[in-house]
């Protein structure tokens, strides 16, 4: 029997639950095809910050980086800044480990009812994509006069070319994996990123871009936010270049 020695941090909130469920899974998982996940739970998360005044222990990646992966629930409470449990646990395993591909599969199982009206069992069934470790998270930015009346706080998303060219291959090897379903949208959101809308077709000559008017379509709430706010952004850009 191969074994598989798996870290797992449970978290907060909905981690609670779902970190259980899906140990039984991989268990049955497990009975069925011969194989044996032998976890190590750490109680990492907001409970452990507001005892010890950080997310994890210092040496904390360390003590991960034995695994052969990392089982993840969720992580953020009410009371504290997101961005000290981003920076505090979030990024640091992602960073430490590149983790730089979010995949993040959407299907609507038979029996399953949907908010989409005519949908049932199986009409749903797409693989989200996301770069994981640049763009906003990169982390790059700071403040002016910080706690000041004056205060003016800067952040700048970064997308290099060898970020935006692995993640969109990533993408593409996916999509030849799922058999008929062989389609890949390059989504972009241009009103607030727009030095990545420039250098993804640099990275990748060959994609080709769908209309997101079929995401639209599906979600039109977001669509009329979105354009909007596209509406919004061409009014002060054309604004300012007067």
């Amino acid at each position: 029997m191969k074994n598989f020695a798996i870290a797992v941090i449970a978290g907060d909130g909905v981690g609670q639950e779902v970190i259980p469920a899906a140990k039984q899974v991989l268990e049955a998982v497990g009975r069925r095809y011969s194989l044996v996940f032998e976890f190590k739970d750490f109680d990492w998360g907001s409970d452990y910050y507001f005892h010890h005044g950080r997310m994890m222990p210092v040496g904390g990646l360390e003590l991960l980086r034995p695994y052969k992966a990392i089982l993840l629930g969720a992580i953020g409470h009410v009371d504290i800044p997101d961005n000290i449990t981003l920076n505090g646990l979030l990024l640091p395993i992602r960073r430490t480990f590149d983790q730089y591909a979010n995949v993040r599969p959407a299907y609507l199982f038979p029996g399953v009812s949907s908010p989409l009206a005519g949908k049932k069992g199986g009409d749903i069934d797409m693989v989200v994509v996301r770069e994981n470790t640049e763009g906003e998270y990169a982390q790059v930015g700071g403040f002016v006069h910080h706690h000041q009346p004056q205060e003016v706080a800067i952040q700048t998303a970064v997308f290099t070319r060898h970020g935006c060219e692995r993640i969109i291959r990533h993408a593409f090897e996916l999509a030849k994996k799922r058999g008929r379903k062989q389609k890949l949208t390059s989504i972009i959101q241009q009103v607030a990123a727009r030095a990545e809308s420039r250098i993804d077709p640099h990275a990748a000559t060959h994609t080709q871009s769908q209309d997101i008017r079929s995401w639209f379509a599906a979600l039109p709430k977001m669509g009329r936010c979105l354009r909007r706010s596209s509406r919004a952004w061409s009014e002060t850009t054309g604004r300012a270049n007067q």
